[in-house]
């Protein structure tokens, strides 16, 4: 069986490194390490112009939409929240037309954090766009770049909890969660009844979270999706 390739969408900002400042195509190491741990070969895929989506997905047998920056609300005709900040257009496009693609190709999908909640608003969900709004604290999200653990309990007869367990700490940095999810069903809930993991219950492997398995040392989410990512790309060779 050959080794899966395993899609990774990017952030695009202005970044340091030696003697340069330059915009950059960037995701922190840990995705791709996650995924090479786990069987995978990581591709970056920067944002580019949607039409180059199907080309790509096309070359994929799996993809990771990534964490970053809030989804622009306009995308789900909402406005936005005082705390709702620096979107990126260019990356909501780009992302979105990946789900496209790999929806109508059944390639199997992991959103991670901002993922999951571009993943809902692709399906025609909703967000809530401030959690602390609704839970009284910012125990999701601490502020800079410290994650918040929350203590996720998974749904009985799901992926999530099949590829995790009934119960798990998780590391979590999102300010935004998933009011609405059209065609998802509930994987975990943290004990303030925020949603932490949907996932498709129709599709091959179509699972989002709000937390980051990158980070942790149980990367089963990642292991999962790549062993799906196996066995389609196995298919298409046989094809």
């Amino acid at each position: 069986m050959s080794v899966p390739v395993i899609g990774l969408s990017t952030y695009r900002e202005d970044a340091a490194w030696g003697v340069w400042r330059q915009r950059a195509d960037l995701l922190p190491t840990q995705y791709a390490e996650a995924v090479e741990a786990t069987g995978g070969v990581p591709v970056l895929l920067p944002p580019q112009g949607p039409a180059s989506a199907e080309a790509v997905v096309v070359r994929l047998d799996g993809l990771v939409i990534s964490g970053g920056a809030d989804v622009d609300p306009g995308r789900y005709d909402a406005p936005p929240h005082p705390r709702t900040a620096a979107w990126r257009a260019d990356r909501d496009a780009w992302e979105l037309a990946l789900l496209d693609a790999a929806e109508l190709r059944g390639l199997p999908v992991l959103g991670v954090c901002r993922g999951m909640q571009l993943m809902a608003v692709h399906a025609g969900g909703q967000l809530d766009q401030h959690t602390p709004d609704l839970v009284g604290d910012e125990r999701h999200s601490p502020g800079g770049d410290v994650f918040g653990d929350i203590t996720v309990a998974t749904v009985a007869g799901t992926r999530v909890a099949g590829l995790v367990g009934s119960e798990l700490v998780v590391s979590c940095h999102h300010h935004q969660s998933v009011r609405t999810h059209p065609g998802y069903v509930p994987a975990a809930h943290a004990a303030d009844g925020t949603l932490e993991a949907m996932e498709d219950p129709q599709a091959r492997f179509r699972v989002a979270v709000q937390w980051h398995p990158e980070t942790a040392a149980d990367v089963g989410l990642l292991a999962g999706l790549v062993r799906e990512a196996a066995s389609y790309a196995f298919g298409r060779d046989v094809q």
